[in-house]
């Protein structure tokens, strides 16, 4: 589902590394964690929504990959990131 501009704006501002910074990995992640989550409503009225489901899956691999090039380059925004997104990895 997408997300509204107030949100994703919000979204933004919040782990923006500067200002007019929307390309960041944490930016990145952090929007793609919001439409994952928001996800899970709609899973629960529309169990059999197979190609909801692969989009959902292609979010968490992109998701996936970003954290583990934060991992690799910038360790402490990487710990930074899990802790503010309450993400376990």
């Amino acid at each position: 589902m997408p997300l509204d501009s107030t949100a994703k704006a919000g979204i933004v501002a919040k782990f923006a590394r500067g200002k007019g910074d929307t390309g960041s990995p944490e930016v990145q992640i952090a929007l793609l964690s919001e439409r994952i989550n928001g996800l899970g409503e709609h899973f629960g009225a529309h169990k059999s929504d197979h190609s909801s489901r692969r989009g959902l899956l292609k979010m968490v691999n992109q998701r996936r990959k970003l954290l583990d090039y934060l991992k690799i380059h910038s360790p402490e925004r990487y710990a930074k990131i899990l802790v503010d997104l309450s993400l376990r990895r």
